[in-house]
């Protein structure tokens, strides 16, 4: 062990951080010390060959209820949402009338729960700063707070690197030293916490694992019947790349056909238009996915208890430092599974809330919640309308409160973009293409807008 890795060895077991992890980052940053930097070049891979991908639409369902049984449902629930305002997790902001996105996850587990006599499994992945506040407000459902497995679990963190040097970035403020891990440390996490242990145990056979913002990401037992019936290890569900998505994470294929995922800090700067062509590269990762728990455990056994992901080096600057983070993305996993497959599942699956754009449109009528807690488009609507709000007054969450006492009706909207300070009371529909234009802060009311308004 070089003398400089040896600091952070003795960093992190000073934290207490698991054996697991500590062979986990030495790993990683043995390999960034020999100038790999975690990118993934063109000429290395190609599009996925078709026979590779399953259709949603082709699932079979009949009689896959009893499979929910061997289900258990862990959501990433680790960021603070500061992008929009929030000091909180993310997790607590209402996104349906008064209910939270930890309210609708919880109720739709227990409605599966009610409704299959099975005793579905829901934990949560918290980070540190997340932790707390999801124990106490998931205190208010006993029923998921009395089941046999913990209800959440926190991710760990790496220590934080000087670029020029490579040694441990040291502060006053201890905290800053640390860095998430991306969320491909789900799978030491789940293991060095004894969840994956537990689960296997008490009889579960898969995990479906998602972002606790995407409230498209419900729980379907056909795709676990599918996996059991063709003995698939890891599956990751993918969607239709739109111009939209054209920086997320792509599925691809290397030189020997295994499918793999290049996120966008993984292209070296001279393939960036290629990562980009989404008529090349069809398919994104919608960060849900499905895990042979057995499998998962199989894998650790023989590679000495470690997950070794693709890397992504992270260039930051904290406090004036240059620094990098080391992190990985859980969607990698497909290439350390033979037989992963990808399915391709409708947008609906897909339904996050990263910008106030995107919870603008699960406010309106878009979408509504069925008896079972799943959030649906409403019949008739078929894909929702781009939305662009002027991020000078509607990038937080207080601006979007201030400017939205009430919501417009969107059903019958393709397209809404809004520059300037424009407020909505009740009764405002929009139809077809809209773009709102004002010069002063304007309020709209009981009123039908269509095509372009200019307000001076």
């Amino acid at each position: 062990m070089t003398k400089m890795l040896n600091q952070f060895v003795k960093a992190m077991k000073a934290e207490g951080l698991p054996d697991m992890l500590i062979r986990t980052f030495s790993s990683y940053y043995e390999a960034l010390r020999g100038g790999k930097m975690g990118k993934i070049k063109e000429s290395d891979i190609s599009a996925p060959q078709s026979d590779s991908l399953v259709r949603y639409e082709d699932l079979e369902s009949i009689g896959t209820n009893k499979l929910l049984k061997q289900i258990a449902v862990i959501k990433l629930n680790g960021g603070l949402g500061t992008s929009m305002g929030l000091s909180k997790a993310k997790s607590l902001l209402p996104v349906k009338g008064n209910m939270n996105f930890l309210d609708i996850i919880t109720r739709h587990v227990l409605a599966l729960r009610s409704g299959s006599g099975y005793d579905v499994q829901l934990m949560f992945m918290n980070s540190f700063a997340t932790h707390q506040d999801t124990i106490d407000y998931l205190a208010k459902y006993p029923d998921l707070v009395k089941q046999s497995l913990p209800i959440a679990f926190v991710q760990n963190k790496f220590p934080r690197i000087l670029q020029d040097t490579l040694a441990p970035f040291e502060s006053k403020d201890k905290d800053q030293r640390w860095n998430p891990p991306g969320h491909g440390d789900l799978y030491t996490a789940i293991s060095t916490s004894g969840i994956l242990e537990g689960l296997i145990a008490q009889g579960y056979r898969y995990a479906f694992v998602a972002n606790s913002d995407n409230l498209g990401a419900v729980v379907d037992p056909a795709i676990a019947a599918y996996m059991e019936k063709n003995d698939i290890p890891f599956l990751m569900e993918v969607c239709q790349r739109s111009q939209m998505d054209s920086k997320g994470g792509h599925l691809a294929q290397d030189k020997e056909g295994n499918l793999l995922l290049r996120e966008i800090a993984q292209c070296p700067e001279e393939d960036l238009a290629s990562f980009q062509d989404i008529d090349k590269y069809k398919y994104f990762n919608t960060n849900n996915l499905w895990i042979d728990l057995k499998a998962l455990e199989w894998h650790l056994i023989t590679n000495e208890g470690l997950m070794l992901l693709p890397l992504i080096v992270n260039p930051k600057v904290v406090h004036d430092q240059k620094v990098y983070q080391l992190e990985t993305a859980m969607g990698a996993a497909i290439s350390s599974f033979k037989g992963s497959r990808a399915l391709v599942v409708p947008r609906q699956r897909f339904a996050p809330v990263k910008k106030t754009n995107d919870l603008l449109a699960i406010w309106s009528d878009l979408y509504e919640l069925n008896d079972q807690y799943q959030l649906k488009l409403k019949r008739g609507i078929e894909k929702i309308p781009y939305i662009e709000l002027d991020p000078r007054y509607y990038a937080s969450i207080d601006q979007m409160r201030k400017r939205f006492t009430g919501i417009p009706s969107l059903a019958g909207c393709k397209e809404l973009k809004i520059e300037g300070d424009v407020s909505f009371d009740n009764d405002v529909i929009c139809d077809g293409r809209v773009h709102v234009k004002a010069q002063n802060p304007v309020r709209i009311s009981n009123r039908l807008i269509t095509g372009e308004v200019n307000y001076e």
